[in-house]
């Protein structure tokens, strides 16, 4: 399929200009479709110097896209919808968040994996409540724009989903230990990786705990690998050590090239619409993550024969447990699991055992101002 050019080329505005924006931003001026771009964010001078270094990067390199600038704030819902609408960017990536999930990895080491044993699933509120703003804002613009979110997709979609507010699909995640696993059955089965084709259906529990511990931990998941259309025959136990060793990577600000590069596969496929194979959390507000194909419309679930979609959902749900979320209600009520809220209730005197969808920003400010004494008194 020929890149698009010109009128044609889609617009694609990064929301929050963050590490993984930065980042993914000097990826974007290197490809021609994807190279036409806005920024936007709440300090418009910091916004501009962030972008003229990836353009001028850019430039250096003999390429030559355009970077525009607009101030949001996702607060203001009324005027995102405004911003939205007079812009008209085909895709917004979402990659802002109240406290990224790499804040905690700050505090001392003990005290840190003390506090990680409460998984992912508690800090939801944190990432959820910009998503939902956003995401009322691209409804009340009426502009039609795909989003891709980078903030816990994995259950920040099926939370909005409920009340009709899914993004497009998530990136990173089930897609982040893709490239190891695909690395890791060519060597273990002697074949050339450009060959193999895994498909993984994963919770962001699973992509996380593998490559810390060379084993999958309370994880439910799926997982296959074929040449073409064979199945490699290779035991998981002979696969998931080599993540946690030959081929074990860093993590922390560092491993966030790993997501900016997962989110760009993404961004790659729906600006050229060329259905290419991908992973990604929560397409359509399914709960985890799956294989995907992805083009312009967003990313459509594309499951190994071998599994059924009611199944893939089952065991994300079963791995969702697992990272701290009991359950998500119809109504987007969220319960969570009991052990993991204890540990945020014994460490940062937080304690919510269930969430509305319409409490998610309080319970965003409570968690994170006992976050902010618990962090002070760690320092």
């Amino acid at each position: 399929m020929p890149t698009p050019t010109g009128p044609d080329k889609p617009l694609i505005m990064l929301v929050g200009m963050g590490d993984l924006s930065s980042r993914l931003l000097t990826m974007l001026l290197s490809h021609p479709a994807t190279n036409r771009v806005v920024v936007a964010g709440r300090y418009p001078e910091t916004l501009r110097r962030r972008a003229n270094l990836a353009r001028l990067t850019a430039v250096n390199l003999g390429l030559f896209g355009s970077v525009a600038t607009e101030r949001i704030d996702l607060y203001d819902v009324a005027g995102t919808a405004e911003t939205l609408d007079r812009v008209r960017p085909d895709i917004v990536f979402m990659g802002a968040s109240l406290q990224s999930w790499r804040v905690i990895t700050q505090l001392p080491k003990d005290v840190f994996e003390e506090l990680d044993q409460a998984q992912l699933g508690p800090w939801l509120p944190r990432h959820l409540t910009l998503n939902h703003l956003l995401m009322q804002a691209v409804r009340m613009s009426g502009t039609g724009a795909k989003v891709v979110n980078a903030a816990y997709p994995d259950a920040v979609g099926p939370v909005l989903a409920t009340a009709g507010l899914a993004p497009t699909t998530g990136i990173g995640n089930v897609a982040n230990i893709v490239p190891a696993l695909t690395l890791a059955y060519a060597h273990c089965a002697d074949r050339d990786p450009a060959d193999v084709e895994v498909r993984l259906v994963a919770q962001h529990y699973f992509s996380h705990y593998v490559p810390r511990y060379g084993e999958a931990g309370k994880g439910a998941y799926h997982l296959t690998a074929r040449v073409g259309g064979e199945l490699l025959d290779k035991s998981h136990q002979e696969v998931f050590p080599q993540i946690n060793g030959r081929l074990k990577r860093l993590g922390g600000l560092d491993g966030q090239l790993l997501t900016a590069s997962s989110a760009m596969r993404v961004l790659q496929a729906m600006a050229t619409d060329s259905g290419a194979l991908c992973h990604a959390p929560a397409p359509g507000g399914l709960p985890g993550g799956y294989p995907v194909r992805v083009t312009a419309e967003g990313a459509t679930v594309d499951l190994d024969p071998s599994l059924t979609l009611d199944e893939a959902v089952r065991l994300n749900v079963e791995c969702q447990r697992a990272d701290g979320i009991e359950r998500i209600d119809e109504d987007g009520t969220v319960t969570f699991t009991e052990p993991e809220m204890a540990v945020m209730k014994r460490m940062l005197g937080y304690d919510c055992p269930a969430m509305k969808l319409s409490e998610t920003a309080q319970w965003a400010d409570e968690l994170g101002r006992k976050y902010e004494a618990f962090a002070a008194r760690h320092k």
